[in-house]
């Protein structure tokens, strides 16, 4: 481990390391029969809940390194690793003590075990591996995307099928959600994801040295200061504008941000590190663009899916879920597309749009319904740090080369 781990990690004992929120919903009433217990450790947060089968969050808890990384400019794995060690104990003590379930009481474990930091993964799965054995319960292994895609059922009363946008810092991809453990992948992004470009572009104009965004991370300072910035100050391409897919490309568009920013660097005569006068231009110039990205890959998945009667368009629905779904700004565009093509728009509160156990417990809610990936013997169980989601036809969708409305009818949906 490097200096710098180690340096984090000492701050990290030192309480820097936040606890978020843990809860309670009991009411003194006999628990249902099924109960899971979910542990989430995919990333950078440690994660569990209780939920019933009725859709009722018992007990909750969530340790966030989010100070911790923001020291760094970004996660560490061994880091992540080592403070998924020190906290998921409590944190499952605390998820089950407010729940006032205890183990022998569970009637199943849920883990996230794909994808993911491959780090991290592993320190769930141990953990988790170690209490079904101990207390003979049922394995329920949770596919990191699939939780994300089914949060929303946990709130609404959705049936499948529905069109499913899941965005954060490390995944960006659209999916017809079918059925518990049933998609059809549109597309997804061919390279980075759009939380991941908005850190480091947050990281590249040095935001934690801004006043107002000191202890905001990058995704979240780029809202704020793009709120009163002026987006026709800064002209930057759109991304993929000559591809007729549903895949995303977010890495180009981050080159294009950097040569900008030391662009306007030289102009006014700054250094690297030092804050430019037109940030907040700068911010919301970036924000937009990747909304307009987002919402014309979606707008094509739209009409997909209707062209191709994969959705009815007595109940088409699109569901926005994961951390960048949190940004408003991209929540309001994504809001008035779905209102322009008839579709429902639901998105889960931001606090379950971003990694939780809750998600992963009602996932394991939803799978034991259907009784699929219940698992009675742990043997041969491994984490996947990458793992693709339902059956992939993006080609297909590009092969039917659908023509969206011109960018300027997207760029006024998004304004």
């Amino acid at each position: 481990m490097n200096s710098i781990a180690k340096s984090l990690l000492k701050s990290a004992k030192h309480g820097r390391a936040t606890w978020l929120r843990s809860r309670s919903d009991t009411s003194g009433k006999r628990h249902p029969r099924k109960l899971v217990l979910g542990i989430e450790t995919s990333c950078d947060d440690t994660g569990a809940a209780v939920v019933d089968d009725a859709g009722c969050v018992l007990g909750e808890a969530l340790h966030c390194q989010k100070e911790v990384h923001l020291q760094a400019g970004g996660i560490i794995p061994v880091v992540a690793q080592q403070l998924h060690r020190e906290n998921i104990e409590r944190v499952v003590k605390e998820a089950l003590g407010t729940s006032g379930v205890s183990i022998p009481d569970l009637t199943a474990v849920a883990t996230t075990v794909k994808p993911g930091l491959a780090l991290s993964l592993g320190v769930g799965l141990q953990y988790s591996l170690g209490l079904v054995n101990k207390y003979q319960k049922p394995f329920i292994p949770i596919h990191h995307m699939e939780a994300h895609a089914l949060t929303v059922r946990l709130t609404y009363q959705l049936e499948f099928p529905f069109l499913v946008l899941l965005l954060s810092g490390g995944h960006c991809l659209l999916a017809v959600a079918q059925g518990v453990s049933d998609f059809l992948l549109l597309g997804q992004t061919i390279d980075i994801a759009p939380g991941d470009m908005l850190d480091k572009v947050a990281r590249r104009l040095s935001l934690r040295k801004h006043p107002e965004c000191h202890s905001m991370a990058g995704g979240q300072a780029i809202e704020h200061l793009a709120q009163t910035g002026n987006r026709q100050q800064i002209m930057l391409r759109f991304p993929m504008q000559q591809y007729r897919s549903c895949d995303f490309s977010f890495s180009g568009l981050q080159n294009i941000v950097n040569n900008t920013i030391t662009r306007k660097e030289k102009e006014e005569g700054i250094q690297e590190g030092e804050i430019l006068s037109c940030v907040k231009d700068i911010a919301a110039a970036v924000q937009h663009t990747v909304t307009v990205h987002i919402m014309q890959r979606t707008y094509r998945a739209m009409v997909f899916c209707m062209k191709n009667s994969i959705l009815s368009s007595k109940n088409a629905t699109l569901v926005v879920s994961g951390g960048v779904a949190s940004n408003q700004y991209i929540r309001k565009g994504l809001k008035t597309l779905a209102d322009v093509n008839d579709f429902a728009f639901l998105c889960p509160s931001p606090r379950l749009c971003t990694d939780n156990g809750v998600m992963i417990a009602w996932n394991g809610i939803e799978r034991l319904r259907v009784g699929l990936g219940v698992l009675h013997s742990t043997e041969g169980i491994r984490y996947e740090p990458k793992a693709p989601l339902g059956i992939d036809i993006s080609k297909r969708v590009a092969e039917d080369s659908i023509k969206v409305p011109r960018l300027k009818k997207i760029l006024q949906l998004a304004s």
